[in-house]
């Protein structure tokens, strides 16, 4: 984590932006939580677990900082709020989400999938694509099992 903390660190620092140590509790959440696509709310309440005195306006105030910077990203998984979810890698394109109808849990694919098309719509439409979103609705193992077995 110490390596995701240093990296968030050098970021705020190349941007003028300076480690609070509000920013630097929303930070730890962040890390702590790197696959689950935490809510603001979500992070709010993760936070005020070792740092009760921070309000939700500032975990809105940091999340859009480190939107700016590009720390993370934002992701509309169509549940009615937007998560979120630290980018320290960089490379300015989202992975696809694995959505499940039942149970809502959101799997992260690393691999882009989409390069090959993004290609040619580069050669065929002289288009060049910075990021796409790709989220998959469906059923994940467990909940499908439970499907399968209840027919």
């Amino acid at each position: 984590m110490n390596n995701g903390m240093d990296l968030l660190k050098e970021k705020l620092k190349k941007t003028g932006f300076k480690i609070t140590p509000q920013r630097r509790a929303i930070i730890e959440v962040l890390l702590e939580n790197r696959y689950y696509h935490l809510s603001s709310e979500e992070i709010y309440d993760k936070v005020r677990e070792n740092c009760p005195e921070i309000g939700l306006a500032t975990v809105y105030r940091t999340m859009q900082l480190l939107d700016e910077i590009g720390a993370i990203s934002k992701l509309n998984l169509d549940d009615g709020c937007i998560r979120y979810e630290i980018d320290l890698d960089n490379e300015g394109h989202n992975h696809h989400h694995l959505v499940c109808k039942n149970c809502g849990k959101i799997i992260g694919v690393e691999e882009d999938l989409l390069k090959d098309i993004e290609m040619k719509i580069q050669e065929n439409y002289k288009f060049y694509v910075v990021n796409h979103d790709l989220k998959f609705d469906g059923y994940c193992e467990d909940c499908y099992r439970e499907m399968k077995k209840d027919k």
